[in-house]
C-alpha cells in the first residue's frame, strides 16, 4: 500500500509562487513576517521620500522663504500660458507681501545681456535685496543661491520662476531632493505654451513639490483677517477683487 496522502495547504505570495503554509497554530509564517516587514518599510520610505510628513505643517511667516528666479524683461515678454502683465503684477505683489509679513526673499537672474534685466518694478519692491546673477541654468546649482536660502534656517521654500519648465522646475526638484518642502507658485511663473506648463507640473509633482499659487500661500501665512497688518497685506497683494471690496467697505480707501 502507498503512504497516506499528506494534506498540505498551499499559500500564494505576492510573487504568485505556491508554498506550504505553516502548520503551527498561533504562529505566523516567517516568510509572511518578512513580507509584512518589507511592505511596512516601503510605506515608511514612500512617506519620507514624498515629504508627506510635513504636508500638514502650515505655512507661516516664520518657517517660509521666497525664491524668485529669472523674472527678466525678455523672458516675461515671451510668456503665453498667462498674460505677461499678470505675471509682472503678481511677482511684484508677492515681493511686497513677503516684506509685509517679514518673509525673507532671495532674488536671482541669469544672462541679462541675453534675457534682459530683472523687472525694474521688482527690484524697486525689494530694496536692499541682492540680485544674485549667475551663469548656471539651474539656480539651485549656484552656491550663492543655496547658501542664501540655507542661512535663513527655513525649510518651507516658495519658488517662482520664468520659465516654468526650466527656471522653476529645475530648482524646485533639486531643492526637494535636498529635503526642502517646496511650493511652486504658478501665478508668478510662466512659459511659452500650455504643453510646457503641464509637463513641468507633472515633473514637479513626481518630485514631491506642492503645486500652488502665491495668493493661496501668502493668505495662509496671514492666518487671521483681524491681524493688525491685514489691511497692509491686502493692499500689497493688490488683487482686483479685494481692491474692489475694500474700496466699498472702507469708503474708497484700500489701506
Amino acid at each position: 500500500m502507498g503512504q497516506p496522502e499528506r494534506n498540505t495547504a498551499v499559500t500564494t505570495g505576492a510573487s504568485g509562487i505556491g508554498r506550504p503554509a505553516a502548520k503551527q497554530k498561533g504562529r505566523s509564517s516567517p516568510i509572511l513576517k518578512e513580507e509584512e516587514h518589507a511592505m511596512s518599510s516601503t510605506e515608511t520610505r514612500d512617506e519620507s521620500w514624498s515629504g508627506r510628513g510635513r504636508a500638514h505643517e502650515r505655512l507661516t511667516p516664520d518657517n517660509s522663504i521666497l525664491l524668485l528666479i529669472d523674472h527678466q524683461s525678455g523672458l516675461v515678454s515671451g510668456v503665453r500660458d498667462l498674460e505677461p502683465d499678470e505675471v509682472r503684477h503678481n511677482v511684484v505683489a508677492f515681493a511686497r507681501v513677503a516684506r509685509v509679513l517679514g518673509v525673507p526673499v532671495v532674488l536671482s537672474s541669469t544672462a541679462p545681456t541675453m534675457w534682459g534685466p530683472t523687472l525694474p518694478e521688482l527690484t524697486e519692491a525689494l530694496p536692499g535685496v541682492e540680485n544674485i546673477e549667475r551663469s548656471l541654468v539651474n539656480a539651485w546649482d549656484e552656491p550663492r543661491v543655496r547658501d542664501a536660502v540655507k542661512r535663513t534656517g527655513r525649510r518651507k521654500l516658495l519658488i517662482a520662476g520664468i520659465t516654468t519648465p526650466v527656471c522653476l522646475t529645475f530648482p524646485a526638484r533639486s531643492a526637494a531632493a535636498d529635503g526642502y518642502d517646496v511650493y511652486a507658485l504658478l501665478d508668478a511663473s510662466g512659459t511659452w505654451s500650455e504643453l510646457l506648463r503641464l509637463t513641468a507640473i507633472d515633473q514637479m509633482r513626481q518630485a514631491g513639490v506642492t503645486i500652488t499659487s502665491g495668493v493661496a500661500a501668502f493668505v495662509e501665512m496671514l492666518h487671521d483677517n483681524a491681524s493688525p497688518i491685514a489691511s497692509e497685506f491686502y493692499a500689497a497683494l493688490d488683487l482686483p477683487a479685494t481692491r474692489y471690496i475694500l474700496q466699498i467697505t472702507q469708503g474708497g480707501k484700500v489701506a
